[in-house]
């Protein structure tokens, strides 16, 4: 989100309320004004709502992936909205970055899974 906000920053410092309106960012211009406030595209504020955790290994490693495919494929799409080099740059590492981050917590999950399927014995002395 740090990456996304300091390019959206960068993006917008400096701009004039009409030229906030020209990019079709009138309505967010209105209640933020340059300023970064976390949201989607369609407008819905970020919050911790939409982080899940369950406590149980598997599960949570699922949602992780799932988090990080989903963040890969936002990606994606902002690179077929987007024709600016300086901007496609940051987008395609950031979604690089989430191909790796989905592998790790597949290598996480192939851990664990071999762990619970493991027999251990335990024993006091």
């Amino acid at each position: 989100m740090e990456m996304v906000g300091a390019m959206v920053t960068q993006l917008t410092q400096g701009a004039s309320a009409e030229e906030m309106r020209k990019a079709g960012l009138d309505p967010y211009y209105a209640d933020h004004g340059t300023a970064i406030y976390p949201q989607s595209a369609a407008g819905i504020p970020w919050t911790a709502a939409n982080i899940q955790s369950k406590g149980d290994p598997i599960t949570d490693l699922y949602e992780n992936m799932a988090a990080e495919q989903k963040a890969r494929s936002t990606y994606e799409y902002l690179l077929d909205l987007i024709d600016e080099p300086d901007v496609r740059e940051p987008i395609k590492f950031l979604r690089e970055r989430e191909v790796v981050h989905f592998q790790r917590f597949g290598e996480c999950l192939q851990e664990v899974e071999d762990y619970l399927a493991s027999q251990r014995y335990f024993y006091r002395k």
